[in-house]
Order: structure tokens, then C-alpha cells, then sequence
């Protein structure tokens, strides 16, 4: 025994991991000749698309529990009440369905594959990649495939649905091609409180939005029997304090979905696009910042390489990011590598956009976010004050019909005091002098509008509007 527990260390020691993993499949090859067992393999990945199968396994195997298993990996998200539990590698579990025993063994291996970058150098890198191994009798084959995985699979969906927590994801740029795809986005939780019902906007432009994202997700058939990628896009546009970022998340609590939030502006060629596109998951929204100005997407056009030549190195494979390589990406074909999805678009300047990127197809809906309302004031006065009617209220809703002001800052007056009277003469002064200020911006525009016209040689008639304006 000593001799062996000794030797077990040399070999961990010394032998690479992998020359260990091909003297072990090997030695198990081998014996397996001799054995009624069938083991089946379930990778993570099934080349760009992550196996479902591997993740339902995951969800599946933590709510079990085996005295065979001596380890395993426990963490706690934040805001979270729950213990998150998952196998450790090499460990095994024996699982029973309709008699028929089945054994799983989390396990992994060591790959090299991919490039990282680092200070303008790129070099090939190692990732682990982890597997299961489903192991039962050969007579059962046709159990476990016709009933024990659909099984598992719809088992998973269960509990995941039932203590989902939303994340919101972001890039890691520099793990795009180090390592697997699991790795090329960092997520946080998603604990933002925003609900449809309390979003201040329009009531009709809010019910439109719910009920088209409720024909979207009970239209999976539909979509398949038309031909259609299983997906949806959204234009938010108007200018900064409109609430489009409230409304993507009322939108993710409404449908329960994960945020990706992509930054083009660190792309540095189409590869690393598609790479994190097909990382998403289904059921998830893609959401796409000021796309006017993040990066400059060139219509169809190849940048020259020059002038970036001395930035990388010669053997990181290299190439522009493009107006055509995204717009395949959004409606092309590979669009259709995920289904359930919601990219949303962003931008302050709706006519600075391509019009390639407006068509239907790519942005099917185009929701203007627009200054307050009166109707928007008495929810938001509903959530940061508690009350819906006060004597003021009327007076409050003329001067918010002709001041342009933003949701966002009629809920900044609203917070400056808790008591209701003083929050709402605090806003009637706020709408009278921002009224006041927009008039003189106003007239310091079209008096220098005028004096243009007449250093210029304008015509009498317009000479004589001006002077009426300065008037």
C-alpha cells in the first residue's frame, strides 16, 4: 500500500496531465472490452454552442445528494438567500431512474487552443474543459436516451426557473480567445427594481411594448413555421434622462432574461463579435449602447491595417470590425445560432444612424423615449411620494406639457423631501424657471438667427421679422 500511495504521487508529479489522461482512456479502453458498462460522455461545449445538456446536467447533479461524493464547490451570490452547490471534479454520483442504476463522474482536461493577448504580444494558452460521464448497463441504452436525459433536461428547466437570479453580463475582452466561451463574459447579479409598473411613461407605449414581448415568447412555433430567427429588435432613441436603461431592466424582470451588455468600441475585429454572440444564452438580451458613437462601423468598407500594424502582433489573427460582418451577425445567418432573444439598440441620435441598421429585421420596433408627461409625473409622484391626487397636481401637469423636462429630473425634485407639500412646491418653482430658462434660450437663438440674415444680406421681409423678434 505504501508502495502504491508513493507511486500515485510520482506519477501526479511528474507525468504531464495530459499523458495522464491518455494512459488512463487507455486502461479503461482496454478493460472496457471486458465489461457490460456503456459510458456516455457530455461535453460542455458541442463546438461554438454550449451543450444543454451539460448545463441541465450541472443543475440536475447539485440538487442530489451521494455518500460517494466527497467534495463539492459551494458559493453564495450576493443579495442571495441560497447556497449555490455543484460537483467537484472527479467525483461521482449514482443516480436511479425506473431501476436501472446510473453513475455520473464530473471530470476535466486540459486543452490548448486560442490566443491572449498581453502587451501587444499574443501567445497559446491551456484552458480546462469539463465533461461528464454518464456510465450504465448496454441494455439499458434506449431507457436512458428516449426517458432518463429528456428527464433530466426538463427536471432542470424546473429549478432553474424557480430560483433564477438575473444576471448582467460584460465582455472580458482579453479571455475572448483564451480560453472556453464560458469565459469570454463576467457577470454580476441583477438587482435592478425596475418594473413596468412603476416606469414613468406613456401608458399606451408601455402596453404596446408588454404585448409584444408576450407574442414573442409564446411564438416559438410561429416563428419556426414562417422561417423566422426566434429573436426581436428594439430602437430605444432620445436624448440622455428619458429612462432607457429603467426600461431594459423592466424588461428583463418582465420576462425574466439575462442582460448582455456589449461595448463595441473594445471590438477589435468580426471573430471576437461572433465569438461573443454565440457565447449568449438563450432566453437573454443583447443590449447594444449608443451604437452611433461607440465605434465607427465602416458601411462595407475594410479599414486599411496599416496604421494598426505596429499595435498587435503578427501572429494574433487579425481583422476590422464592419458595418456587413455586424449586420450578419444581427439578421444574418448567424442570427440564428440562439433562439428567445431581445437585442436592443440604444442612441441619443436617432438620424445618425445607418440605414441599413433601421430596417425591420434588425430594429423591428422603434420606441421614442420622450419627455415627461402628466401622466408619467402622477406615477412617479405615486412611487416617490405615496400619493395620487393633491391640490397642485393640476398646476404641476400644464407646466410639465410645455416644459421639456426629463423623467429623471422630475424624480430628482421628487426625492429632495419626504413631505409631499414641500417636494411639490419644490417642482412648480423647478417647471417655472426651467420654463423661464427654455423662452430665453429660445430668443438667443432666433436673435442670432436674425443678426446671420442680416450680416448676411437677407431679405426685407425676413430683415423685418428680426427686428420684431429683437422687440
Amino acid at each position: 500500500m505504501a508502495t502504491a500511495v508513493v507511486v500515485q504521487s510520482m506519477v501526479h508529479t511528474i507525468v504531464p496531465r495530459e499523458l495522464q489522461y491518455f494512459l488512463f482512456s487507455r486502461i479503461r479502453s482496454f478493460f472496457s472490452r471486458f465489461s457490460n458498462e456503456m459510458t456516455m460522455v457530455v461535453d460542455e461545449y458541442d463546438g461554438f454552442v454550449q451543450n444543454e445538456l451539460f448545463k441541465a446536467a450541472q443543475v440536475f447533479l447539485a440538487a442530489k445528494q451521494s455518500p460517494l461524493i466527497r467534495r463539492i464547490r459551494v458559493s453564495k451570490p450576493a443579495k442571495e438567500n441560497h447556497f449555490t452547490l455543484a460537483m467537484d471534479r472527479n467525483q461521482t454520483l449514482v443516480d436511479t431512474f425506473s431501476g436501472v442504476e446510473l453513475k455520473w463522474v464530473c471530470a476535466s482536461r486540459q486543452v490548448k487552443s486560442g490566443y491572449q493577448v498581453h502587451h501587444c504580444h499574443s501567445s497559446r494558452v491551456q484552458y480546462e474543459v469539463q465533461y461528464f460521464e454518464l456510465t450504465f448497463h448496454k441494455k439499458h441504452k434506449e431507457i436512458v436516451l428516449g426517458s432518463y436525459l429528456p428527464f433530466v433536461v426538463s427536471e432542470a428547466k424546473s429549478m432553474k426557473q424557480g430560483k433564477k437570479t438575473l444576471k448582467l453580463h460584460t465582455p472580458s475582452f482579453d479571455r475572448v480567445y483564451g480560453g472556453p466561451l464560458s469565459d469570454a463574459w463576467a457577470s454580476v447579479n441583477l438587482d435592478h427594481p425596475a418594473t413596468f409598473e412603476t416606469l414613468a411613461m406613456d401608458l399606451e407605449l408601455k402596453k404596446v411594448i408588454m404585448d409584444d414581448l408576450e407574442r414573442i415568447v409564446r411564438r416559438k412555433e410561429y416563428y419556426r413555421r414562417v422561417g423566422k430567427a426566434w429573436k426581436r429588435g428594439y430602437l430605444l432613441y432620445g436624448p440622455p434622462g428619458k429612462g432607457k436603461s429603467s426600461l431594459i431592466a423592466a424588461m428583463a424582470n418582465y420576462l425574466n432574461f439575462d442582460i448582455y451588455d456589449l461595448e463595441l468600441s473594445g471590438l477589435r475585429s468580426n471573430a471576437e463579435l461572433r465569438r461573443l454572440l454565440v457565447a449568449t444564452t438563450n432566453q437573454s438580451i443583447l443590449v447594444v449602447e449608443d451604437i452611433d458613437c461607440t465605434i465607427e462601423l465602416q458601411e462595407r468598407k475594410s479599414k486599411s491595417r496599416a496604421a494598426r500594424k505596429n499595435t498587435m502582433s503578427t501572429d494574433y489573427p487579425r481583422e476590422d470590425l464592419t458595418l456587413s460582418g455586424f449586420l450578419n451577425f444581427i439578421d444574418g445567418l448567424w442570427s440564428s445560432c440562439g433562439d428567445e432573444r431581445i437585442i436592443i439598440f440604444m442612441t441619443n441620435h436617432k438620424e445618425k444612424l445607418d440605414s441599413a441598421l433601421l430596417r425591420p429585421g434588425r430594429m423591428d420596433v422603434h420606441v421614442h423615449m420622450s419627455y415627461c408627461t402628466p401622466c408619467g409625473f402622477k406615477l412617479l409622484a405615486s412611487n416617490y411620494l405615496g400619493i395620487n391626487s393633491h391640490e397642485l397636481f393640476d398646476q404641476i401637469e400644464s407646466l410639465i406639457a410645455m416644459a421639456r423636462v426629463t423623467p429623471a429630473e422630475v424624480a430628482e425634485q421628487l426625492m429632495k423631501s419626504d413631505e409631499p407639500e414641500v417636494a411639490l412646491r419644490d417642482m412648480v418653482s423647478f417647471l417655472v424657471n426651467h420654463k423661464r430658462k427654455e423662452n430665453e434660450e429660445v430668443v438667443e437663438v432666433k436673435i442670432c438667427q436674425c443678426q446671420f440674415v442680416q450680416e448676411n444680406g437677407g431679405s426685407g421681409k425676413e430683415n423685418g421679422s428680426c427686428e420684431l423678434i429683437e422687440k
